[in-house]
């Protein structure tokens, strides 16, 4: 149940905001610290279950890990500052798999060619906060597929984590194969998923953080470590980070692959942000700071392609400091200063193996599955799109290819129904330049 604040004066709704100059009571500083304790133990995890999927990139885990630390302490104090609510920003679980598996693995971009990718997205981003075209974008993309997108990209976070937990591995005569429960990181895998849904379940504060931590030991317990990280001990250096920051390029990338690199990823990011904080700013009665928190999380996704991480949300975990009093944005600069100490435990979170992170991947896919119970699959030109996005994206491997042929499919099958105008005609340029990204691939 979400915490009702006791109504205040309007004036001093006005002054709760993170201005040295302002003065808050004790109770309202008390609460505004916890909430961004709490804030920060709910996602604290991203630390190192984004890091893990940069690694899968080329970006070395250390730099991953300081970039990660970076882009999300950077992006709450803007947060706090600027935008002015109890939002948390962070690498967004969803967004980094496109990140990785889409731009770098799927479209051939070299991890250098997809930071550009993020930067430029962060910028196209921001020009879309400045204006009313955010909601228009928003408006224009029909219910169904924006669902559609969610459950798609929930499948796909699955079937990476079952494939970093070595549960299950490519095979030529069934295309997918299983593990044998045997086999030490398939059952610490399994074992480390079991805890973390009844951690999450339970309601237990920091559940996704204790699971990682439980599914390490039981990684080191059962050998399911590799040897050359079991050894590893202490080894963390920064130098690493040197050779990311600032790395970001576009030379060598076709003009046509990074339009629809930076489109692609630009649709996704608005989507899945604004849904979050329009949800978020509900939550906290701070609806009023939606265009200055959609411009603050649109800055830090360009500064995310200068740190070396894929591109920041305002995440879903930030509704526990809500939830918990957070309605300032004091509580995400007490988020963000928490981040930036956890550089102290560096050496430790290093140590962390694939089996502990891969049950995360799987389980925050199985948060995404709700979403589909918005779809209405009666009418096939609306069901059949939605159902192409929901299993292409896992199937085809790649976020944009699903999006692509959701959207196409959905402007075609209303037009052969007769119910053409019932589609907006932003929607329809959106479709015509999916089209234009397929037909350039067979050139």
């Amino acid at each position: 149940m979400v915490h009702q604040e006791r109504e205040r004066p309007s004036h001093a709704k006005e002054n709760a905001s993170p201005n040295p100059a302002v003065r808050l009571n004790p109770s309202d500083w008390r609460r505004e610290l916890l909430a961004g304790i709490v804030s920060f133990f709910a996602i604290v995890y991203i630390i190192i279950v984004n890091s893990s999927i940069l690694a899968d990139a080329g970006i070395p885990q250390e730099a991953g890990i300081i970039a990660t630390v970076l882009a999300s302490a950077i992006g709450c104090f803007i947060m706090g500052w600027w935008g002015k609510a109890p939002l948390i920003i962070a690498p967004g679980m969803g967004i980094n798999a496109m990140f990785t598996y889409t731009l770098v693995q799927g479209m051939g971009l070299t991890w250098q060619q997809a930071l550009a990718v993020t930067a430029i997205s962060g910028i196209c981003f921001i020009a879309i906060s400045m204006t009313s075209l955010v909601e228009k974008l928003r408006t224009a993309i029909p219910a169904s597929l924006q669902e559609a997108i969610s459950v798609g990209i929930g499948l796909m976070l699955v079937l990476i984590g079952l494939q970093k937990g070595g549960v299950i591995v490519s095979d030529r005569s069934s295309i997918i194969a299983v593990q044998s429960f045997a086999d030490p990181s398939v059952l610490v895998t399994l074992l480390t998923l079991a805890l973390t849904c009844i951690l999450y379940m339970r309601k237990v504060p920091g559940n996704l953080l204790l699971a990682i931590i439980g599914g390490t030991v039981l990684a080191y317990l059962f050998g399911a470590v590799p040897t050359n990280a079991a050894a590893g001990g202490g080894g963390f250096s920064w130098s690493t980070y040197g050779d990311v920051f600032g790395q970001l390029t576009v030379k060598g990338l076709p003009v046509m692959t990074l339009i629809v690199a930076v489109f692609s990823l630009t649709l996704v990011i608005v989507f899945e942000s604004v849904g979050l904080i329009n949800a978020q700013l509900n939550m906290s009665g701070r609806q009023e700071r939606f265009q200055r928190v959609v411009q603050a999380n649109a800055a830090t996704v360009f500064l995310s392609g200068i740190l070396g991480t894929s591109p920041t949300v305002s995440t879903v975990e930030a509704a526990a400091g809500i939830s918990s009093g957070g309605r300032t944005g004091w509580t995400s600069i007490v988020t963000g200063v928490l981040f930036l100490l956890t550089f102290i435990a560096m050496p430790v979170i290093t140590l962390v193996p694939d089996p502990a992170v891969a049950p995360i991947l799987i389980f925050i896919g199985g948060l995404m599955m709700p979403a589909v119970r918005n779809i209405s699959f009666e009418r096939l030109e609306e069901g059949l799109p939605a159902f192409f996005i929901i299993a292409f994206i896992p199937l085809m491997h790649s976020i944009v290819d699903g999006i692509a042929i959701g959207f196409i499919s959905y402007a075609l099958f209303h037009l052969a129904v007769g119910k053409g105008r019932q589609v907006k005609p932003l929607f329809y340029i959106i479709s015509l330049l999916f089209v234009m990204h397929f037909v350039l691939q067979t050139i």
